[in-house]
C-alpha cells in the first residue's frame, strides 16, 4: 500500500505464524555455469542487488491500532541476510537436506523478513540459490518477481515502486477515511455492503465445506521439523499426454499429484477416498509490481483418490476445476484469502490463529503453481536450469506441493513436516509413475 501499511491479507500470514509453523515460502534455483563461478562473487552480486529492492530493505513495524507497516530498517545490511554453504559434490538429495535445515527456523521479526542461501559444491560444477521470504512480504508470484530482480539483467523485472513511506498516524488515517466517506457517501456505503456480502458468502461456503476431524497422515500436530524433496517431469511428455487425454496442463498435474498420493497412502495402509486440495489462484493484475504484497484467492478441489482408473480421475479433476473457474476465484470455500482480505488488519491477531486451527477441517494439502517467464535466466553467469517452489506449510498440515513450469520441464518442490513424512523419496518416485499411468 502507498502508506506502507500491510494489507489485511498480508497481516493474516504474519498472525498465523507460530514457532512450530513458520509462514515463509521459498524457492530453490539451480544454476549451470559456463565457467567456474566463485560463490563469494555471487554473494557480493546479491548483496548489491538486494539494496535496490525497496521491500527487501524494510522490516515490519506494529502500529498503534494493532495493524502493521513496512518501514525502512535503519541498520539494514544485506550481508546479514545472505549466507554461503558448501556441499561436497552434492546431488539433489544433499541439496534437499540442506534446504530442509535452512527452511525450518522462523525468520527474525526484528529484521527484514528474508534470507538468501548460496549453495556451492553441487555435482557438475552447479550451484544453487535458496530464497526464503515471509508470506506477509509477498505471495508466490510476488516472490518470483522479487527473485527475478536479483538475477542478471533483473532491473527489467523490478517494479517501479518508490521506497517505503512513513505510515499514516492512526488519527490521520481516521481523518482521511472520514473525508472520503463525506465526499462520496453513496459509494462508501455501497462498497461496505458489497464487501459484507462477499464476506458472508465466502464464510457461508467455508462452513458448508468443513468436515469432521478425520485420521490422516497429512493432518497432524506440527513437530517443528521440515523435510524437502524435489522431482522433475518432462514438459514435452506432459503436453503430449495432455493432448491425448484433454483438459489443461494444470488439470494433468493435479491428476499426477492425485495418483502419486494414492500410491503413497496405499503403501502406508492409509488410503483415502478424497484428498481435498487448496489451490492458490493469483489475483495480481499485469500492472502490479512484485512489491504489492499478497493478491490471492484460491480454489478447493477434491482429488478422487478412491477412483482406481487414472484417466477417470483426470476427467473428474477437470470437471471440478471447470466448475471452480466458472464460479470464479472470489466465490466459494476456497476463497479464504479473499475473506482474510476483507477483515480489518487489527482483527487478524485474533482471527488468524482461529483460521489456522480450522484449516485442517477444510482441506488436506496445498498444491500451488508458480509461473516463470519462458526466457533464459542467469545469475553470476550461471544459467538457470531448475526452480523448485517451496510453499508454506500451514499449522496442522503435513505436506505442501509447489509446481513450476520452466523451459522444458515442470519442477516440483515437496515440503513436509519432517516427523509426519520421513520417507519423502517414496513420494517423489511415485510422481513419474503416476504420469506414466495416464499414458496407458
Amino acid at each position: 500500500m502507498e502508506d506502507g501499511r500491510l494489507s489485511a491479507l498480508d497481516m493474516s500470514f504474519l498472525c498465523m505464524e507460530n514457532a512450530a509453523s513458520p509462514m515463509h515460502l521459498g524457492a530453490v534455483a539451480v544454476f549451470h555455469p559456463d565457467e567456474r563461478v566463485r560463490p563469494e562473487d555471487v554473494v557480493t552480486l546479491l548483496a548489491q542487488r538486494a539494496r535496490r529492492v525497496p521491500r527487501m530493505r524494510c522490516k515490519v513495524n506494529t502500529t498503534a491500532l494493532g495493524g502493521a507497516a513496512w518501514v525502512e530498517d535503519p541498520v539494514f545490511n544485506p550481508r546479514n541476510h545472505i549466507l554461503h554453504h558448501r556441499l561436497e559434490a552434492g546431488g539433489r538429495d544433499d541439496l534437499a537436506a540442506l534446504v530442509s535445515e535452512v527452511m525450518t527456523a522462523p525468520l527474525d521479526r526484528n529484521r527484514p523478513l528474508w534470507q538468501l542461501h548460496v549453495v556451492s559444491g553441487l555435482d557438475g560444477g552447479r550451484y544453487a540459490l535458496v530464497a526464503k521470504m515471509h508470506h506477509a512480504m509477498c505471495d508466490g508470484q510476488g516472490a518470483i518477481g522479487l527473485g527475478l530482480g536479483l538475477l542478471d539483467g533483473g532491473e527489467a523485472f523490478l517494479s517501479e515502486a518508490a521506497g517505503p513511506v512513513e505510515p499514516e498516524s492512526p488519527l490521520a488515517s481516521l481523518a482521511r477515511q472520514g473525508a472520503e466517506l463525506l465526499a462520496r457517501p453513496e459509494h462508501a456505503v455501497g462498497a461496505v455492503l458489497d464487501r459484507a456480502g462477499t464476506a458472508l458468502g465466502i464464510a457461508s461456503a467455508v462452513l458448508g465445506r468443513m468436515r469432521a476431524p478425520q485420521p490422516s497422515p497429512l493432518l497432524t500436530a506440527p513437530s517443528g521439523t521440515r523435510r524437502a524433496a524435489f522431482a522433475s517431469l518432462d514438459l514435452r511428455e506432459l503436453q503430449r499426454i495432455r493432448r491425448k487425454r484433454g483438459g489443461t496442463l494444470n488439470d494433468l498435474l493435479l491428476a499426477v499429484v492425485a495418483g502419486a498420493m494414492r500410491s503413497w497412502l496405499t503403501a502406508h495402509g492409509q488410503p483415502l477416498d478424497v484428498l481435498r486440495a487448496l489451490i492458490p489462484a493469483s489475483q495480481r493484475p499485469r500492472s502490479a509490481g512484485s512489491e504489492d504484497g499478497n493478491q490471492l484467492s484460491a480454489y478447493l478441489c477434491d482429488l478422487p483418490l478412491g477412483e482406481p482408473d487414472p484417466v477417470r480421475r483426470l476427467a473428474l479433476i477437470h470437471e471440478a476445476m471447470d466448475a471452480n473457474k466458472t464460479a470464479g476465484p472470489r466465490r466459494g470455500a476456497g476463497a479464504l484469502p479473499v475473506l482474510a482480505g476483507l477483515i480489518p488488519p487489527a482483527l487478524h491477531r485474533f482471527a488468524a490463529p482461529l483460521a489456522a486451527y480450522a484449516a485442517p477441517l477444510l482441506f488436506d494439502i496445498v498444491v500451488t503453481s508458480v509461473p516463470l517467464p519462458p526466457v533464459p535466466l542467469h545469475l553470476g553467469g550461471g544459467r538457470l536450469a531448475e526452480l523448485y517452489p517451496i510453499a508454506p506449510l500451514a499449522s496442522g498440515h503435513a505436506l505442501a506441493i509447489g509446481l513450476s513450469r520452466y523451459r522444458d520441464a515442470v519442477h516440483i518442490g515437496l515440503y513436509a513436516d519432517g516427523a509426519a513424512l520421513p520417507d519423502m523419496e517414496k513420494l517423489t518416485e511415485a510422481l513419474p509413475a503416476a504420469l506414466a499411468e495416464l499414458d496407458v
